[in-house]
Parts: C-alpha cells; structure tokens; sequence
C-alpha cells in the first residue's frame, strides 16, 4: 500500500522567531515546509526547502512563489515591530509595516488559495496590540486589518472548506523584542510574569492546521497570558 505524501506548509518568515518555531514543530510531525523568508532556516533539516525573498518586494515575492507546489496550508509568520507616538508618526514606517503584515498576506493568498486542495488552511500571525497600544497605532492597525481579511476570506473559501483563521498572541519571547530599534518601547510583561513561548504559538498553529480543526474558522484566537482580561 503506498504511503501518503506529507502535507506541504508555506511558512513566512520562517528563519527566525515565532516563524521558526512554526516551521520546526511542523517538521516534526512530518510536513514537508517551504520557508520564505531572507535568511535561511540554520541546520535546515530533510523536508525543509528555503526560498530567499524580501516580501516587501512585490515582484520578488511573485517570483519566489513560481514553481512552487500547491500547499495544503499558509501559515504568514513574517512581522516586524515599530513604535512611535502621534507627533512622531514616520510614514516610510507605517508603510513598511503594512506592506509586510498585509499587502504580503493579500498576495500570498491571492496566489496561494485557488491552488490550494478541499480542506486546505491558512493562519495568519496577529497580535493582541490589535485592539488598540498607545503608542503603537501603526502597527496595530495592520494587525487588526488581518482579521478583517481573515474572515473576509473564510466566508469566500467555505465552499471548499478552507479554513482562515489568525493567531494574535501578547509579547512573545523573539528577538524581535531585542531589535535595538525597540530600545525605547520595551513590551509590558504579560499578567502571567513572563512572555509568551513561540514554542506555545507554533502548537496552536499547528492546531489549527490539523484535521482537528476544521470547524473553526474567520476566528481570531488569543495567546495573551491574561493581558486581555
């Protein structure tokens, strides 16, 4: 009896940080990942293939994803953080991190989703400063844009069962929160005395990327750690 073919994930920004932590529980249960991201996955293991891309660059990414096979999942891990008070807004940055949170996801899925078989799944990386961070409008409003997607898609795709869903966790453990460009705008520490794990995020992905799971769907989940309490 032949065996069945893993499942195939395209996982962003998938060298580093919560992205990583997506990749590699995958990988252990046996999915075939393509990490795009610019820097490659160190000690990529069998069944990991990496395309370098900047996904701030539309043409890149366009080019990046030809050829690729038809994933059964989109998980679109890639982020980054700015913060600035009104006064002080730079609009290079508030269109950096739009660009990269959801432009990206929008051609992702574009691309992505039609090819995608009966059942397939796409999460989107949130974040919790979706409801609203003094301080960080620029990037909560990017977050809070995918939710919108989200279920705008869920409610397109439900005909072929393809769930959309996004994962909005509190501070998380990367070094996204020791980029120096933080240095002045450090995250508050979740009720529960620590951050958030990606190790805690990439179970939850995984999750929902699961035959477990294919009633959820255009849902915003929290990892919070109480802060939304």
């Amino acid at each position: 009896m032949p065996t069945e073919a893993p499942r195939h994930a395209v996982v962003t920004g998938a060298s580093s940080g919560i992205g990583a932590a997506i990749a590699a529980w995958l990988l252990r249960e046996g999915w075939r990942v393509t990490g795009l991201s610019r820097s490659p996955l160190p000690d990529a293991p069998a069944g990991y293939a990496h395309r370098a891309v900047d996904l701030l660059d539309p043409a890149a990414a366009d080019a990046a994803l030809e050829g690729l096979d038809a994933p059964f999942a989109l998980v679109h891990a890639a982020g980054l953080m700015r913060a600035a008070p009104l006064g002080a807004l730079a609009a290079e940055v508030g269109s950096t991190l739009w660009r990269l949170h959801v432009e990206a996801a929008f051609q992702l899925a574009d691309r992505l989703a039609p090819r995608m078989p009966e059942g397939g799944r796409i999460v989107l990386l949130g974040s919790r400063a979706a409801g609203g961070v003094a301080g960080r409008s620029q990037y909560a409003a990017g977050k809070a844009a995918l939710l919108a997607a989200a279920r705008s898609w869920a409610t397109e795709l439900l005909p072929r069962r393809i769930t959309v869903n996004v994962v909005a966790p509190a501070a998380t453990d990367t070094p996204m929160l020791r980029d120096p460009a933080r240095a002045g705008n450090q995250p508050k520490l979740p009720p529960i005395g620590r951050l958030i794990a990606p190790e805690e995020v990439a179970a939850l992905v995984a999750f929902l990327l699961g035959p477990h799971a294919g009633a959820i769907t255009g849902q915003q989940i929290l990892i919070c750690g109480g802060a939304s309490l």
